[in-house]
């Protein structure tokens, strides 16, 4: 693929690059197209991203529906079929501004104002429309091959709630129809399985405008919730970890030495009480260095694993939130490690091995990204270079590939982060491993080393699910609702085909709950149709027995599975047998009851 930089050069474009070109000149063509329609049409930014690409436009007064897609998709593709030339030129600092103010580019001449005096800008023009931008761009507009606009929101200038809201139009660009065509399909099949609308059918969670962000657990929800904190525990327990608990409101001199409040305190709900300042917990760190400090340690007492399910609560715009993937209260099911530097890697290599249990057990895919040392950070050159050191030497003993992500860690520490795959391709990152000096250092951490002088330990955070309810809502698309039956909230239900198999009915679900098997009796005044299908479809219930005479006469049940019409005759004790080994030890059902893997669909790009 040919495509022109902003010196005019024409070359080959890099095959990793080649979407980003082709949705960068889409955001162009989209916005040539707008300004056909709406003259007075002002742009600010329009880059691609990794999704698609945007463009944050200020439309003045006129107000754009979804229904108005249509029109500026029609108009692009006249562009396109112009196969107008996109040819690059640079202006110095000064005739840029000039340009721009004659075209009434208020938001290009902002932004070129923040730009180095002697700086040259270039830009790029096709046809009628020309826009200030770095390049590269596609030589032609024909060059478009497969495009669609998605949705629109609002976005404020410069990302700052004072400046005013322009409409950001959202677009996805690919290299072909077929690759377009796939990731539409992979959008219809994300659709379906959008956890907000799982949840409402299954009765899980309910969102509310009394609590926006706060989510509501319903009865179901708990169950598979307090199923995965049980799981937690179990395999924290196994691997030598103790349990905490520590307050949700603690003062400001706390978050002050912790660093927090310098750096994260934007971030935090504060409130007074007895006249002095308190932060509701954005995070459980402090608390359990509290906890660690409460008392002296030994080397013989290290390395101490502590874990804790800690409620924290984290200020998010109104606009970033999202069901229970972006909420403003949540469970972060973290844990501190406290130990020596000799014990740095060994402990690294044990919390990726639990992780990894954890992710194999749901069936993820994932991939490791080491993130480096932020430009807002505190602690010494010669402490992040150790702690970035002693995450590389734990992952190379692993033989775990990773990538850099450079400047993203925390404030305190870079930081290993797990990007799990769900079934539809999309990736998520939920666990992370951070190593860090500072805590210890700011609260003046110490434990006696084997000849008796005082030494600092290193803290290491982590966490495995991320938190657990955005982890309960990747597992509930992952799954479409469909979860393994020691998750799933209804795990059977009872079904008598009439009046003359009811009785008999019962006494089967009255055994299951004394096996605390999790069941429900469906005797409903409805068809075995509508039970088996609502079971089915909107409970998504692992197991539907069905009793009629047959099985009342020969003392048996019949079992129909979730995933299709197959049913199974057995005895209700072996059943129960293999129902309890099944929740026991949490494995998929004795039958093939695992989601479709079609759902393999590898996002293009």
């Amino acid at each position: 693929m040919k495509i022109i930089y902003s010196n005019g050069e024409i070359g080959e474009c890099p095959a990793e690059d080649e979407l980003q070109v082709i949705r960068h000149s889409a955001a162009h063509i989209m916005a040539q197209a707008i300004k056909h329609l709406y003259p007075q049409a002002d742009f600010a930014y329009g880059p691609a991203t990794e999704k698609g690409f945007y463009y944050d436009v200020d439309l003045g007064d006129a107000k754009l529906s979804d229904d108005d897609f249509a029109a500026i998709e029609a108009e692009m593709q006249k562009i396109i079929k112009a196969n107008l030339p996109i040819k690059p030129f640079i202006l110095s600092r000064e005739e840029a501004k000039k340009l721009m103010a004659e075209h009434g580019a208020k938001y290009k001449l902002e932004h070129i104002d923040d730009l180095p005096e002697d700086v040259e800008i270039s830009f790029y023009q096709q046809g009628d429309y020309l826009d200030m931008c770095t390049g590269p761009h596609l030589c032609y507009t024909k060059g478009l091959k497969a495009f669609k606009i998605t949705h629109q929101s609002g976005a404020y200038w410069k990302n700052d709630k004072d400046n005013k809201m322009l409409t950001r139009i959202n677009g996805i660009a690919f290299r072909n129809q077929k690759e377009l065509d796939e990731y539409l399909k992979l959008q219809e099949e994300a659709e379906k399985r959008d956890h907000r609308r799982i949840g409402k059918e299954m009765g899980l969670f309910m969102l509310c405008d009394e609590g926006p962000g706060f989510p509501f657990f319903l009865p179901g929800g708990m169950v598979v919730k307090n199923e995965l904190i049980n799981y937690w525990r179990d395999i924290h327990r196994k691997a030598g970890y103790v349990e905490i608990s520590t307050p949700i409101i603690l003062n400001r001199q706390l978050w002050e030495t912790s660093g927090h409040w310098a750096h994260y305190k934007d971030n935090m709900y504060t409130t007074r009480i007895d006249d002095e300042d308190f932060a509701v917990k954005p995070m459980n760190c402090p608390g359990g260095v509290l906890v660690y400090k409460s008392e002296p340690h030994s080397y013989r007492d290290l390395p101490m694993r502590v874990g804790e399910l800690g409620l924290v609560h984290r200020h998010e715009i109104r606009g970033a939130l999202q069901g229970l993937f972006r909420v403003r209260c949540f469970t972060q099911d973290d844990a501190h490690i406290f130990m020596r530097r000799s014990q740095i890697t060994d402990e690294i290599v044990g919390v990726i091995k639990l992780i990894n249990e954890v992710y194999t057990k749901f069936g993820f895919e994932y991939f490791v990204e080491l993130s480096t040392r932020p430009e807002n950070s505190m602690g010494s050159d010669e402490d992040w270079e150790d702690a970035t050191n002693g995450l590389i030497n734990a992952l190379d003993k692993m033989g775990l590939a990773y990538t850099i992500n450079a400047g993203d860690g925390a404030f305190y520490g870079p930081k290993i982060d797990f990007h799990l795959r769900d079934c539809l391709g999309r990736t998520w990152q939920c666990g992370t491993i951070q190593l860090d000096f500072q805590l210890p250092q700011n609260f003046e951490l110490e434990y006696v080393d084997e000849d008796g002088s005082k030494k600092r330990p290193i803290m290491l955070h982590r966490v495995c699910f991320g938190s657990i309810e955005r982890f309960f809502g990747i597992l509930t698309e992952h799954f479409a609702g469909k979860f393994p039956v020691w998750l799933s909230p209804t795990q059977v239900v009872v079904i008598p085909v009439s009046e003359k198999s009811k009785d008999y009915a019962e006494k089967v679900y009255e055994t299951l709950r004394e096996s605390n098997i999790r069941c429900k009796f469906d005797d409903r005044n409805e068809t075995m149709g509508y039970k088996i299908r609502e079971a089915r479809q909107v409970g998504r219930v692992p197991y539907m027995i069905i009793i009629g005479e047959k099985e009342v006469a020969e003392n048996s049940i019949s079992v129909r599975l979730r995933e299709n019409d197959n049913t199974i005759s057995t005895h209700l004790d072996l059943f129960i047998a293999k129902m309890k080994n099944e929740i026991e030890q949490r494995v998929w059902s004795f039958q093939s009851d695992r989601p479709d893997p079609v759902i393999w669909i590898r996002t293009p790009g």
